[in-house]
């Protein structure tokens, strides 16, 4: 975490940056890259304020990042640049000093997508579904390939997980390729220039899927070479905007492909002989991470390691030692009597619907919590939600939602979670809302059989993998 990249631009390096919500999943790795490229970086977190996740904001503090309570003290100087994401409000105390100051302002896109723009070799993964899980993959094979890259996560990549590092979102290189997954839901998208852009799926999530053809079909457009997703029609929709295009996936006319009736499926692992059309050679692969989706995840990791110059056969052996992210499908353990937690990332359809496919895919009850990551997130997409959590899961099964995230602000509450319970019944599914999540997990423990999975699902909020870990310790 300490090599200076030499891509790194010295006016962002030389700079002294605050950041607000320092430990947030876009925040953190994005400080710990700058930090690690030579730059001074302090910050605030409302989660900090509130005794949320100490051991995180006490691991910073030892890496040297000077930590403040976020009413605006950590701001001194005009020199200062403060980092905040759009979504954070001109009434946030860093937001009034900064402006009482003079100092200047970047979201965390504009100062990410400056970084990665001045590598040499940059990797740009987009896509509704699977950004973070194709960004760890693609990090591992370089990494492992002696590539020496730098990756920007949204998620902890557990083959860097250290003593020194437990919460290795980012890891910084010397070897000038920028690997990162980037956003579509706040448009950002469109501020970075990679010279191979990899599109996971095209589906409904923060935007409509008008705009989303919009943004995506920009990005393949400004890359060297686009990795796309011939499985996905709404991507593949979108080939003819690139200048090169590499498809991957189970599809017969996929580049890189899986040979059908290969495909062996375990609780936490899954199987399959990969092909590059090219040359016709195959190569048996096995993945440490369950499901189909991740099947899918490492043929787009593979199309775009091989496009940076990584042989897919050297690829493929690098792939098979990728431990996987913290909360994708992360199993935390399995009681005494025999109930498994899960904790997941789930919170669009998509993701939801690929978490319960897996678990599906093995016999046992399913008990689904999931907490909602907003409101507004609720109201675009939660038709779509309860369709997939009534109709993916069988009758003897049973979701539970509690309220959506809420940390403060000014977004419209009052549509919540017991629509999406309504609508989940509607389609014939098996539901029950309880607005505390701390009674959803009385709930949950009472419900609980030997035999069942557990899976707690939701983002934006750090406490749901204690969530998990405390449910687990609960269980008979």
């Amino acid at each position: 975490m300490t090599t200076t990249d030499p891509a790194a631009p010295s006016d962002l390096t030389t700079r002294n940056w605050f950041f607000c919500g320092i430990g947030g999943s876009g925040m953190l790795p994005l400080a710990l890259i700058l930090r690690g490229m030579g730059a001074q970086v302090a910050g605030s977190d409302r989660s900090r304020d509130q005794g949320r996740t100490p051991e995180k904001f006490a691991w910073l503090e030892t890496l040297g990042f000077k930590l403040f309570a976020q009413d605006g003290s950590g701001l001194t100087s005009a020199g200062q640049v403060l980092v905040a994401s759009a979504a954070v409000e001109d009434t946030v105390p860093e937001v009034v000093k900064a402006k009482a100051l003079g100092c200047e302002r970047m979201s965390r896109a504009e100062l990410l997508s400056r970084l990665f723009n001045a590598s040499a070799h940059s990797i740009a993964v987009g896509g509704t579904s699977g950004k973070s899980t194709v960004t760890g993959m693609i990090g591992w094979i370089l990494t492992a390939a002696g590539r020496d890259p730098t990756i920007m996560n949204g998620a902890v990549m557990k083959n860097f997980v250290a003593a020194d590092a437990p919460f290795a979102s980012a890891r910084v290189g010397s070897g000038g390729i920028f690997v990162s997954e980037v956003d579509e839901s706040d448009g950002s998208i469109a501020l970075y220039e990679p010279l191979i852009a990899v599109l996971n799926n095209v589906s409904l999530d923060h935007k409509s899927l008008e705009e989303l053809h919009e943004l995506f079909g920009d990005f393949l457009g400004r890359a060297a070479i686009a990795v796309i997703n011939a499985d996905d029609p709404e991507s593949l929709a979108l080939v003819h905007r690139a200048n090169k295009a590499v498809t991957f996936g189970f599809a017969g006319n996929a580049r890189i492909f899986v040979e059908p009736g290969t495909i062996a499926e375990g609780p936490t692992s899954i199987s399959a002989t990969v092909i590059d059309r090219n040359d016709g050679a195959a190569y048996p692969l096995t993945l440490k991470v369950p499901g189909r989706h991740n099947l899918a995840n490492a043929l787009a990791a593979l199309a775009a390691a091989q496009a940076a110059g990584v042989p897919l056969n050297d690829g493929v052996r690098h792939l098979a030692g990728f431990s996987g992210l913290a909360r994708r499908f992360d199993i935390v353990g399995t009681s005494a009597g025999g109930i498994t937690v899960i904790d997941d990332f789930g919170h669009n359809p998509e993701k939801v619907a690929a978490t319960l496919a897996t678990l599906k895919a093995h016999p046992g009850r399913v008990i689904a919590f999931f907490q909602p990551h907003g409101y507004g997130p609720l109201r675009q997409m939660g038709h779509e939600l309860a369709e997939v959590l009534a109709t993916r899961l069988s009758p003897e099964d049973v979701t539970i939602l509690c309220d959506p995230v809420y940390f403060g602000g000014t977004v419209d509450r009052s549509v919540g979670s017991e629509r999406i319970v309504g609508m989940i019944r509607e389609h014939g599914g098996q539901a029950e809302y309880l607005p505390s999540r701390d009674d959803c997990a009385d709930r949950i423990v009472v419900l609980a059989r030997p035999g069942d999975r557990i899976v707690i699902m939701g983002a934006r909020d750090d406490t749901l993998s204690l969530f998990a870990r405390d449910m687990l310790a609960r269980l008979p």
